[in-house]
């Protein structure tokens, strides 16, 4: 399935970009367990203060890591360089889809907007521009949808990407199934992925989403409107957005969190209590994994993406005590677990406990409320 927004791919495109995707899945495969192997051989063993640190310091003198670590990046830049290149060619086309969208939703963008500076000055994902590259029209958007998909392997939900937002929909059903708020907000939408398929669960709530980058919302509001969603898009910061206070029923991220500033978690869950109506419900959706869970090589693997992916979030995320960040903000009835992925959801759904299934299989999720 897909949408009338998506770039197409040639024949040619769709090859490199098969490509791109089974390279690096080698790279995360086949070639990692190598590198998996060596970390364990410099384990300085129980106890280390930083030992991930320590081990990932370490391997960069290993020949076969620098080289696993450079191919890995590589296969990261291609990712982007062979779907931009078909975005690029395909600029005009996407303007015009735009364009014909139906007149419905509404995006707005601040000119006086001032983009978080860890956002600006790194490229998050290696993407170039990352969330807030921005030519005036809708291309950067078109990057990441399409880029996503590759870069995800197809794994959430295909071309739609859209497996995030039933996957916090079926969450709703499971904890709250009478739960039926009348205006929701999306801190972090980007294109609008996961705010579409929540929103529709909700048709008669009223849709909104913020993000960083205006290309992105331009973007998003020509797919929903395509997809038939009425959503209202706004340039905004999830730590300080641009609404009043107790202006939502609900509150949600997908994967925002691991892309703060770090040292601002707890920022965003006050920014979520101070934009809930009493009783209104927060949820936040992320990696499924907890730091102190991982094995050695995956507590390694973190200090990659924060360092080399542009992730400098990512420990942060994964170690934070929810419970307490959501009590400390005002919250109640806090659940911290995680929620089996799906496609499709349900009322009476279950799915959520306090074991992850694997990254694409189950998603952590916390909610609670106001």
């Amino acid at each position: 399935m897909s949408h009338p927004m998506l770039p197409g791919a040639s024949h040619d495109e769709m090859a490199e970009q098969l490509f791109v995707r089974d390279l690096k899945g080698f790279v995360a495969g086949a070639a990692e367990e190598g590198q998996r192997a060596a970390a364990a051989a410099l384990d300085p063993g129980e106890g280390h203060n930083a030992r991930a640190e320590e081990i990932f310091d370490r391997l960069h003198g290993l020949a076969s890591f620098r080289n696993w670590a450079a191919l890995r990046r590589e296969s990261q830049e291609l990712l982007w360089d062979v779907v931009g290149a078909s975005v690029r060619r395909q600029a005009a086309e996407l303007e015009a889809r735009a364009a014909a969208a139906p007149a419905i939703g509404s995006v707005t963008v601040d000119p006086d907007f001032v983009i978080p500076s860890h956002l600006a000055d790194h490229d998050v994902h290696l993407m170039p521009g990352g969330y807030v590259g921005d030519d005036g029209g809708v291309a950067q958007g078109a990057l990441m949808d399409r880029g996503g998909a590759v870069y995800m392997l197809g794994r959430n939900g295909g071309l739609m990407n859209d497996r995030r937002g039933h996957t916090a929909a079926a969450h709703l059903f499971h904890r709250f199934p009478d739960f039926a708020p009348k205006r929701l907000l999306e801190l972090g939408c980007g294109i609008g992925a996961s705010l579409v398929p929540l929103a529709g669960y909700f048709p008669g709530a009223e849709a909104h989403g913020i993000d960083v980058g205006a290309a992105q919302l331009r973007y998003a509001h020509a797919r929903a409107a395509h997809l038939g969603a009425a959503v209202h898009l706004r340039l905004g910061d999830a730590l300080a957005a641009p609404f009043p206070d107790e202006s939502f029923d609900l509150v949600f991220s997908c994967v925002t969190i691991h892309e703060l500033q770090p040292g601002t978690i707890g920022a965003m869950m006050d920014e979520c209590h101070r934009l809930l109506r009493p009783g209104g419900v927060v949820l936040h959706l992320e990696v499924p994994q907890r730091y102190a869970e991982m094995d050695l090589w995956g507590q390694v693997r973190g200090e990659i993406e924060a360092r080399y992916n542009n992730e400098p979030n990512w420990k942060a995320a994964t170690s934070a005590d929810y419970v307490a960040l959501l009590g400390q903000a005002g919250f109640r009835d806090i659940a911290v677990g995680y929620q089996d992925a799906t496609d499709a959801a349900a009322r009476g759904n279950a799915g959520f406990g306090a074991t992850s299934k694997g990254v694409f299989r189950s998603w952590a999720v916390m909610s609670a409320i106001r």
